[in-house]
């Protein structure tokens, strides 16, 4: 297994991604879509999601194909960015057709990234022309770190962002993957110099430390995020004020179940890149997403190697969204450049 071109779930064919953010508000929305709908589903881990449309991509629901995912920033008013997105797909004609009717199906998740020194203080909630920006700019090419749903996320000792991988596996078909990091966890290691997936990183993708050589990690849970919104919140608004959420992709032929079974597998690298994860207070989600274009040979090996493939290039996402953070004015956390990384 090699990265793709790009090294972006973007390297899975038919698939782009939109960005759009603002840099007082500290916030912003990704949106992946294709040229037509895709199959998908959804995994959700943790204990505090704030989702929409999450329900029909159960196995047993009667949608099948969903015609585009929504990351956002905004915590609860930044699922209206879904609302954005499905404007922008109705202008171009897609969506799922009743008759006379036209309904995109777009789910979405989000991060809490309301305490996060931004200016929150709308008059109308800005998140539906994110929503909507962020469709109207869909490409194949995108930035990774401080922008989209990545904006004005945080983990626990500093800024997280928006993060993405792929790999292309031995038979050709692509994996990929797509990530607002903003967990209660860390995703370096003490010292804030190496990254927990530093044993899955290709090449310098993430600065090519290396592992941490210590040993006994993981013990203490030092986070200047908690410290941070204890200063502008209660313990129970600070608890809650996390999550990652992410989109995993392949262009081989899952079903739906199957693509739940992919967003199960691909918890694992929250797991490898994060800690803690899954936490009472993260509400860790990942959706999963298949174009269809490849059909597998041998269904069950291959989806159990779509599945690693998908934690592997999840790990890699979020310690390349971190690694990728950008400094701003007002920031409450360094950036991962800025601590002699």
């Amino acid at each position: 297994m090699i990265p793709g071109p790009r090294n972006l779930i973007t390297d899975v064919p038919g698939l782009k991604v939109g960005n759009a953010q603002d840099a007082a508000l500290k916030s912003g929305t990704t949106v992946l879509t294709a040229d037509t709908a895709f199959t998908a589903s959804v995994q959700v881990m943790g204990g505090a999601p704030g989702t929409r449309e999450t329900e029909l991509l159960a196995p047993d629901k009667s949608v099948a194909r969903v015609d585009a995912l929504v990351l956002s920033g905004g915590s609860a008013y930044g699922l209206d960015a879904c609302s954005g997105v499905m404007e922008g797909l109705r202008a171009r004609g897609r969506g799922f057709r009743i008759a006379d009717a036209l309904i995109p199906i777009v789910p979405g998740a989000i991060i809490f990234d309301l305490l996060n020194g931004g200016d929150k203080n709308w008059a109308a909630n800005p998140y539906r022309d994110l929503g909507r920006a962020a469709f109207d700019s869909v490409a194949e090419e995108f930035e990774i770190g401080t922008i989209g749903a990545g904006t004005g996320a945080l983990t626990a000792m500093l800024k997280g962002g928006l993060g993405s991988a792929s790999l292309v596996l031995d038979d050709g078909s692509t994996v990929g993957a797509l990530v607002a990091a903003n967990p209660m966890g860390s995703v370096t290691t003490p010292g804030d110099r190496h990254f927990w997936a530093a044993p899955f990183e290709i090449g310098d993708e993430f600065g090519g430390l290396g592992p941490d050589p210590a040993a006994g990690l993981g013990r203490a849970l030092d986070s200047r995020k908690q410290a941070a919104m204890l200063a502008r919140a209660d313990d129970a608004a600070q608890d809650r004020a996390n999550t990652t959420i992410a989109i995993v992709a392949t262009d081989a032929d899952l079903t739906k179940a199957q693509c739940q079974r992919m967003a199960t597998a691909a918890h694992d690298g929250i797991g490898r890149a994060t800690v803690p994860a899954h936490a009472p207070g993260d509400g860790d989600l990942v959706f999963a997403a298949s174009t269809g274009a490849r059909p597998m040979a041998r269904p069950d090996r291959d989806l159990a190697r779509i599945g690693h493939a998908a934690a592997l290039c999840l790990s890699r996402a979020i310690a390349r969204a971190v690694h990728a953070a950008r400094p701003a004015p007002g920031d409450l956390l360094p950036c991962w450049s800025q601590t002699g990384g």
